[in-house]
């Protein structure tokens, strides 16, 4: 049996996935025990582990093979945003209404540092490569850029024309993107901090922004209902999917950028081919709004969180089969 066939195997004998229903091929049964909305997931680097936070500030981590909650994480006062495990799997990364970004031991739960500089909500935060610096994205209009290590604060980037909610590294972590309020997905040098490029193109604010993998892209979504392709080098758009009827709050791409998972306002999880633009899959069965979603590292599985309190995890391996995505084959 192959180490996949063996997770789902697990996943159906301790009863997170309905055997001999339709939820059997497409969703597992709700990770339950969050007491409100959820806001964030993120497995693991290695797929051993889940964790989620929700709208109350608990932070929970779970077992995936045996679907076990394994430690709670609190200290945030209000709202826990956005998670990010480091690359070594080491630190779980955590932003919230409370103005602060906590960093966690990802193995006992223990508080490891609190950083503190953001003048109103820390919203998206994202771990560089190397796994040395931290960058977040704030309400306060600014992405700062931490130093992991000592929880000093490296520089402050300005300029957005509103709230941020976004950041993402790119894989080389020599560039940051950043998205918000004023609808723009910015371009930066990560070792500067100048803008390198402003792209336009959403007609409303801009929630989730991502690169490809293997960093000849990137890709936003937005409230407008729409994702958008980029062009990482020139800032040029490449593709426009639609399908969601409502806000897209969420992307993640798989592990090589084959498919783009999305979620949102229409209570869906949505699989895209990058390559394509064409629609794969969608998932329903959330009773309310998604605004978490997340893939596992080796993509055979999406995880999604939201406002109904229950985590689902997508068995999506069939999917994989769309052909691999990045930049040119994108804009064709």
């Amino acid at each position: 049996m192959t180490l996949r066939a063996n997770l789902w195997h697990t996943l159906l004998l301790v009863g997170l996935i309905l055997p001999g229903t339709a939820a059997a091929q497409d969703a597992s049964r709700s990770l339950e025990g969050h007491r409100d909305g959820i806001y964030s997931v993120a497995f693991s680097p290695d797929g051993q582990h889940l964790a989620s936070a929700c709208k109350s500030g608990d932070i929970k981590l779970w077992d995936v093979q045996t679907g076990t909650e394994t430690h709670t994480l609190t200290g945030h006062a209000g709202q826990v945003l956005r998670l990010a495990f480091s690359p070594d799997g080491r630190t779980l990364a955590s932003s919230g209404a409370d103005r602060t970004v906590r960093l966690w031991d990802a193995a006992t739960g223990e508080l490891k540092q609190t950083l503190k500089g953001h003048e109103n909500w820390a919203a998206g935060i994202a771990f560089s490569p190397d796994g040395q610096t931290l960058a977040s994205a704030s309400a306060d209009r600014t992405v700062r850029v931490w130093d992991v290590e000592t929880g000093k604060e490296r520089r402050k980037l300005t300029g957005s024309g509103g709230e941020v909610w976004s950041v993402a590294f790119s894989p080389d972590g020599r560039q940051l993107a950043s998205a918000g309020r004023d609808r723009l997905v910015r371009i930066w040098d990560a070792e500067t901090g100048r803008e390198l490029h402003s792209l336009k193109g959403h007609g409303e604010e801009v929630f989730t922004v991502a690169f490809f993998p293997d960093g000849k892209g990137l890709a936003s979504s937005s409230k407008d209902g729409t994702i958008r392709l980029w062009d990482a080098d020139g800032g040029r758009e490449l593709r426009t999917l639609k399908g969601h009827s409502g806000a897209v709050y969420t992307i993640a791409f798989d592990r090589d950028g084959r498919v783009l998972a999305s979620a949102g306002s229409d209570r869906t999880v949505r699989l895209w081919n990058v390559g394509s633009g064409q629609e794969l899959r969608c998932l329903k069965g959330h009773k309310n709004e998604v605004f978490a979603v997340a893939c596992t590292p080796r993509g055979d599985a999406v995880a999604s969180g939201s406002q109904d309190r229950t985590v689902r995890v997508w068995d999506v391996s069939a999917d994989r089969t769309a052909a691999p995505a990045d930049a040119a084959s994108a804009g064709r």
